[in-house]
């Protein structure tokens, strides 16, 4: 486990937080399957809930606002430093900015955007608010990453936006890179694979450190959602696709011989 104090390097993602109809369903779902606590705000904050950790912020739940319509998901933060900056970068780029930069209250300042082929994110400025603080502890963010019906475009979108390097991780069947900030990976980018319906849109997922990836599918069925696959393991863990009790697509992932524990891995 490692407690985070310092304000995230831009383009790390920084946040991710979940959007649906019933806050309070996916309150008792995400507290069974992570243990979270999650503290609900007040009116002022359209009663967005923190899920915390050990005391500390790692994800948000809220509910639009009665009378508007937004797609349950879970979206995935850049941390920029100014964020004014960045949603300039990305019209310039080709994105779009679908929520203009707004100020909430003191914590911080955002906005949300897709990239060339339709792939939504947010964008963070920190202000009282830096982000997940924890990491390295079941319950926590373990990566997120953009899987797009333009490999190419994403790549050159988010280079050009948010200086990312790349890593190439592609076979012949496969086309991946993981995102390098000064030599460090804080994500991946990739093309979504011709087995994937066509209705599904390019998009940024996000997952989620458990403990163990078989007991934590078995424990979404049980609390009423969905295992969308068999977890298997891979070089950087064993991980599984699931959705949660109202269809929001998430991973989790576990540790395994070939990945080893994080640093700072606190089971």
């Amino acid at each position: 486990m490692v407690f985070r104090d310092e304000r995230w390097p831009d383009g790390t993602p920084s946040w991710v937080d979940l959007m649906v109809p019933d806050q309070a369903k996916a309150v008792a779902f995400y507290g069974g399957l992570f243990g979270w606590d999650v503290h609900r705000g007040g009116e002022e904050t359209g009663f967005y809930g923190m899920a915390m950790l050990r005391g500390r912020p790692v994800a948000g739940i809220g509910q639009p606002p009665p009378g508007q319509d937004a797609p349950a998901v879970w979206t995935t933060y850049l941390a920029v430093s100014d964020v004014d900056k960045t949603a300039a970068a990305i019209t310039e780029a080709g994105g779009q900015i679908l929520m203009p930069v707004m100020e909430v209250m003191k914590e911080g300042r955002m906005a949300v955007a897709a990239d060339p082929s339709g792939a939504v994110f947010g964008l963070w400025e920190d202000g009282n608010h830096i982000g997940t603080q924890v990491t390295a502890l079941p319950g926590t963010p373990a990566w997120n990453e953009c899987m797009s019906r333009d490999y190419p475009a994403a790549k050159a979108f988010y280079e050009q936006v948010f200086g990312y390097g790349f890593q190439d991780l592609s076979s012949d069947d496969f086309s991946y890179a993981v995102l390098l900030l000064d030599g460090r990976p804080v994500g991946g980018v990739g093309s979504l694979p011709a087995s994937v319906p066509a209705e599904v849109p390019s998009n940024w997922s996000a997952y989620f450190w458990v403990a163990d990836a078989d007991a934590s599918a078995a424990k979404v069925t049980e609390l009423g959602g969905q295992v969308l696959g068999q977890p298997f393991d891979s070089p950087y863990g064993r991980q599984v696709r699931v959705a949660d009790d109202q269809g929001v697509n998430f991973l989790i992932i576990a540790p395994n011989e070939q990945s080893g524990e994080p640093e700072g891995w606190e089971a």
